[in-house]
């Protein structure tokens, strides 16, 4: 019986040592409030906090972590509309602390996504496919690559995916040809690689409007659904990598 509390206490201990550390650091020159979500079991941390100017935190995620997003939100105000209209972008249910169920935020909203531990490979990325709302890049400690879009895509966007705007006139973001609804059929969309268009075959970049005003400024990112090849990146799972996901870098 020792043994059998001693075997068990030591699987306890492991599993409690089977945790990933992530930083989330606000480069950027104004407020900005922060989401996560994923798979499974989630982080203990908040999943919602706001975060001023220059401010950073570190946390602590599962080691098999999947499906996990990170987002930044401009502009909210969650006094009189606590949901996800909250935020000129990014908002949520929930309100400041937002729902683990609900998924991203309401576009555009740059993800920073991660699925740690598959198969021993670490898999991340900055995702364009819901649009632009802030700069992001996900540096490391072990010299794996770092996908990034270190640019301010908002001012410079083509009109038809332009916006929302802030108080001052400010573009604080840019949607994706899907999400502007540009060809008039989400659900069977060149633009939105569904229906008919639902396979990398069937869905080239070549066929997403914009795609290059995206993937040109930000060439780690994903510009569309199946970017793969440029966008997304691996590291050892080994290597026990500590992500630093910046907003603004």
């Amino acid at each position: 019986m020792k043994y059998l509390l001693a075997v068990s206490s030591l699987a306890l201990a492991l599993g409690a040592l089977a945790q990933r550390t992530i930083n989330v650091h606000n480069a950027c020159p104004f407020t900005i409030w922060y989401m996560f979500t994923g798979s499974g079991t989630l982080p203990s941390h908040t999943t919602g906090w706001e975060a001023t100017e220059g401010t950073a935190v570190t946390f602590q995620v599962p080691s098999g972590w999947t499906a996990g997003r990170i987002w930044g939100r401009r502009d909210c105000d969650f006094s009189t509309n606590p949901g996800p209209n909250s935020c000129l972008d990014g908002g949520c249910n929930g309100g400041l602390v937002c729902s683990t169920g609900t998924g991203t935020g309401v576009p555009p909203a740059t993800l920073a996504e991660f699925t740690l531990g598959s198969g021993g490979v670490d898999y991340y990325d900055v995702s364009l496919v819901d649009g632009y709302n802030l700069p992001v890049s996900i540096t490391n400690n072990v010299g794996c690559g770092v996908p990034s879009c270190p640019v301010d895509l908002g001012p410079n966007c083509p009109a038809p995916l332009k916006g929302p705007y802030d108080s001052t006139g400010f573009p604080v973001g840019c949607k994706s040809a899907c999400e502007a609804n540009l060809d008039g059929n989400p659900s069977n969309s060149r633009n939105c690689c569904t229906g008919q268009y639902n396979t990398h075959a069937t869905c080239p970049s070549s066929g997403v409007e914009y795609y290059s005003y995206f993937k040109d400024n930000c060439p780690n990112a994903y510009a569309y659904a199946y970017d793969d090849t440029t966008s997304l990146f691996t590291c050892s799972s080994s290597l026990n990598a500590v992500f630093t996901i910046t907003f603004c870098p």
